[in-house]
């Protein structure tokens, strides 16, 4: 599958599992483009790797049209695409986030997290699908999280437009995969990136969740290596976090019990006062979320 692939276009390219997947790729022989809004960030990573930087905010359509006709005219047809930029909000509090049900993210923030963690999707498929169909199949990996498929104590608008990331991936793989269309959604759980308080290169730092969370906090690197194993192997669903599959079943069996679970995890978590910088990692091993992890 990998020698199909001749170039790829990753958003969210400069930092976290973004930047370890385009130096992964690269690995393997493919053009690389590094797409982030952060343009110095990408000129580093692509200067690093070899790739092709880009600047582009991944929620603006008529931007994500640029970027992909530009790649297109300038290297050729893109084969991989993966939306991985991905935002969160959430107040500093994650805590008294959760006691206002997710409401206390403004209007704006809301917006903010369809445009980029949904609607950057449809966008990159708006302009991409009919190529790909046209030239006989292509590869969409769109990054989600594991709360995509479970939830995020404390933080709906992420829970909310991640479900629909799942959703929109599963809806392209059922409406295109007879006509050559490989879609993969990736729902990893904790990961050692920015966005749990984890600088870029840090070592041995578990970004403030203090070993509260029970599967682990994977590199970015380890993600990028599930995501190109998937590739490889056609998989729809990438989880790299395995356990989740688990959490997932549990889930569907008796969803009652599973949001009892939940509520009595979040009342335990507020009775202790788990202050963890930006965000709390609720996990259980019998009713766990997802992790506040994002690419």
């Amino acid at each position: 599958m990998l020698d199909d692939i001749k170039i790829a276009v990753v958003t969210g390219g400069g930092h976290g599992i973004g930047r370890a997947l385009c130096r992964r790729l690269r690995t393997e022989g493919m053009e690389v483009v590094v797409a982030d809004l952060d343009g110095s960030a990408a000129e580093r990573v692509a200067a690093g790797c070899g790739g092709h930087p880009f600047a582009v905010d991944v929620g603006n359509e008529q931007e994500i049209g640029d970027l992909i006709h530009t790649v297109e005219r300038d290297l050729g047809p893109i084969d991989l695409f993966v939306s991985n930029a991905g935002v969160a909000f959430g107040d500093a509090d994650r805590l008294a986030a959760s006691e206002a049900g997710g409401l206390n993210p403004s209007s704006d923030r809301w917006r903010d997290c369809w445009r980029v963690n949904l609607m950057a999707h449809v966008y990159a498929a708006r302009y991409l699908v009919p190529e790909m169909l046209e030239r006989g199949g292509g590869y969409l990996v769109n990054v989600a999280s594991a709360a995509g498929l479970l939830s995020q104590i404390g933080d709906a608008a992420y829970t909310a437009t991640k479900h629909a990331a799942v959703a929109f991936a599963e809806s392209l793989a059922i409406t295109h995969g007879d006509d050559g269309l490989h879609v993969s959604v990736v729902c990893p759980q904790a990961v050692a990136t920015r966005m749990i308080g984890i600088e870029d290169d840090a070592e041995g730092d578990t970004g403030g969740f203090g070993g509260n969370d029970v599967d682990g906090i994977l590199r970015p690197e380890a993600v990028a290596d599930a995501i190109v194993a998937g590739i490889v192997e056609k998989r729809f669903l990438i989880l790299p976090h395995p356990r989740v599959a688990e959490y997932v079943t549990r889930k569907a069996d008796d969803r009652d019990r599973w949001i009892k679970g939940m509520q009595r995890f979040r009342r335990n978590l507020a009775n202790n006062a788990y202050r963890i910088r930006k965000t709390v990692f609720p996990v259980t091993r019998r009713f766990a979320t997802s992790s506040y992890a994002l690419p």
